[in-house]
């Protein structure tokens, strides 16, 4: 299909991610970066960048195809990480990449950088102000992405950092935009703002969800919060943070867990800013992977209702089953979410019973308890 052949593409899966009929290893946008950038990568090889590249078709496609060595690679979502890891194991192409931070190891001398535009603005401004900083002068960075999600504001975000932007012609509802002409300077990341209303001060980078606002539902779940508690607490999907400055303030000892880099690194500048570092412990893991069964008391989330750009409810399912497994018998998860939402009816299945302790027509805020091995039942006071 328009070039690039489809019997490689076929290998690619989603796992582990969330799989459904509607969702895809591979897209229209991952064949049209390939293809514009075959002619760079023949020139450099070696000199490739691959950035949020979902489940490692960008990645593996530049290896396979066009023969490109050494990729370097970012990926935002640990997910997307395992997700390439086994499709690289798939394909037979273990050790073919590196994986790096969004930082200038990724980018030192690159020549040609590929990225699946991101959702937000400020994640394209801090991918693009970190390529224009530390790759190679001739550097050029192709951002893909359905054609229904680009704005002419990702046109001007790029050119902020680039001397010179164009678009591709689109294909299959695909488009690239080609920057070239690297301006650099300073990084304006991590972003700072202070909430007086709620007495914290909120540190974050391009790609984490809000960027430095606390947004409706994580209010919410703050004022349903209680105001002392002891034992150990995960903020999970912590995002900037701010559930688990509220937890370490309250007495208990958190785990602020994220699957996105952005995240991680957000809620660890956030933690830090407001003094709380030495009672969190902030870790980037997929539905908290490391944590060991049955050891928490309280778990908090704001899940999120989408999976990439489809509303789906599979990524709020995978953290709901992560709380069951890790809670103790009679621990509690507390969750804010979207009030038409079906949630109440999973939570009551996958964790236990299920009470409600607020309720507007944007947001709902519920706390499940673990079923005891007797049947007892200790609540969060």
């Amino acid at each position: 299909m328009d070039g690039v052949p489809d019997p490689f593409f076929d290998q690619l899966r989603r796992e582990p991610d969330v799989d459904a009929p509607d969702l895809v290893a591979v897209d229209a946008t991952d064949r049209l970066l390939l293809d514009e950038a075959a002619a760079a990568i023949a020139v450099a090889p070696d000199a490739v960048v691959t950035i949020d590249d979902s489940h490692g078709a960008l990645t593996l496609g530049a290896i396979a195809l066009h023969g490109a060595t050494g990729v370097r690679v970012h990926q935002d979502l640990r997910v997307g990480e395992r997700a390439l890891a086994a499709n690289a194991e798939r394909t037979g192409h273990t050790g073919s990449y590196t994986q790096h931070g969004l930082d200038a190891d990724l980018v030192r001398g690159a020549e040609l950088v590929l990225v699946q535009a991101p959702k937000s603005l400020d994640a394209l401004r801090e991918i693009a102000e970190t390529v224009a900083r530390d790759a190679a002068p001739g550097v050029t960075l192709l951002v893909g992405g359905r054609v229904k999600h680009m704005t002419r504001a990702m046109n001007d975000v790029l050119g902020d950092s680039f001397g010179h932007v164009h678009a591709t012609l689109a294909r299959q509802k695909s488009r690239v935009l080609v920057a070239s002409g690297p301006t650099p300077g300073a990084s304006s990341f991590p972003r700072r703002q202070v909430h007086a209303d709620l007495g914290v001060t909120v540190l974050a980078h391009g790609a984490a969800f809000a960027g430095t606002k606390v947004d409706l539902g994580t209010r919410a779940l703050l004022a349903a919060l209680p105001a002392q508690g002891s034992g150990s607490a995960v903020d999970l999907g912590c995002g900037t943070g701010v559930l688990a400055v509220a937890l370490a303030r309250a007495g208990y000892d958190v785990l602020a867990s994220d699957a996105s880099a952005a995240a991680v690194a957000s809620a660890r500048a956030t933690v830090e800013a407001n003094g709380v570092a030495d009672r969190v412990t902030v870790t980037r893991e997929d539905a908290l992977d490391g944590v060991p069964d049955a050891s928490v008391d309280l778990v908090v989330c704001n899940p999120p209702f989408h999976l990439g750009v489809a509303v789906h409810t599979g990524a709020a399912e995978r953290l709901f089953d992560a709380a069951a497994r890790v809670l103790r018998p009679g621990g509690e998860l507390w969750c804010v979410y979207n009030s038409h939402l079906p949630h109440r009816a999973t939570l009551q299945q996958t964790v236990g019973p299920t009470r409600q302790l607020s309720r507007d027509p944007k947001f709902t805020v519920t706390a499940s308890t673990k079923r005891a091995a007797g049947g007892g039942i200790r609540r969060i006071a």
